[in-house]
C-alpha cells in the first residue's frame, strides 16, 4: 500500500501544481487582455491624434497656397505700382517747372490744372465712380485718362469695357 500512497502523494501534488500553473496563466491572461485593451484604445487615440494632425498640415498647405498667391498678386501689384511712379517721375523729370513756370506762368498753371483734374478723375475712378460717356468711348488708354491710363487696363482686364475694333463699349448688365 505505500506505493499507492505515494503514487497518490504524486498525483496530488502534479494536480495541485497543475492547478497553481492554471490560476497563474489565467492571472497572466487577464492581465494581457487589458494590457491589450489598454495599447489598442492608446492606438486607437494616436491615430486620432494622427488624423488631426494630417488635417492640420493639409490645411496649413492650403494657408501657405493663398498666401503664396496673395502675395504674386501683390508683388505685381506692386511692380504695377513702381511703373506708374517710374513713368510719373520721368515726365516730371523732363521739364524744370520752376523755370518754364516763371516764363510762361499761364501755360504751366493751364497745364497744372488740367493734369490735376485728371488725377482727380483718376482717384474718383478708382473709388468706383461711374463712367462718363467720353471714358466709355475712349479708344485707348492715353484717350480714357492720359494721367492714369493703368485704370483703362484694369476696367478691360475687370470686365466693365470691353475693347472692340471700332472702340471701347461699356459692358451693360441687360
Amino acid at each position: 500500500m505505500p506505493s499507492f500512497l505515494y503514487f497518490g502523494i504524486i498525483i496530488m501534488a502534479m494536480g495541485g501544481g497543475g492547478a497553481i500553473y492554471y490560476k497563474s496563466t489565467q492571472a497572466k491572461i487577464v492581465e494581457l487582455v487589458q494590457y491589450n485593451a489598454t495599447l489598442t484604445a492608446q492606438v486607437d487615440q494616436i491615430a486620432q491624434v494622427n488624423e488631426k494632425n494630417l488635417a492640420t498640415i493639409a490645411d496649413m498647405q492650403a494657408n501657405f497656397e493663398r498666401q503664396r498667391e496673395q502675395f504674386d498678386t501683390l508683388q505685381k501689384d506692386f511692380a504695377s505700382i513702381q511703373d506708374q511712379k517710374n513713368e510719373l517721375q520721368s515726365r516730371l523729370g523732363k521739364h524744370d517747372l520752376g523755370a518754364l513756370a516763371a516764363n510762361k506762368p499761364a501755360l504751366v498753371s493751364r497745364v497744372i490744372n488740367g493734369a490735376s483734374k485728371k488725377t482727380f478723375r483718376c482717384f474718383e475712378l478708382e473709388s468706383g465712380a461711374e463712367l462718363t460717356d467720353n471714358e466709355r468711348n475712349a479708344k485707348n488708354a492715353k484717350a480714357f485718362n492720359s494721367e492714369c491710363p493703368w485704370v483703362y487696363d484694369d476696367l478691360i482686364a475687370s470686365g466693365v469695357l470691353v475693347e472692340a475694333d471700332s472702340g471701347t463699349t461699356a459692358q451693360s448688365d441687360n
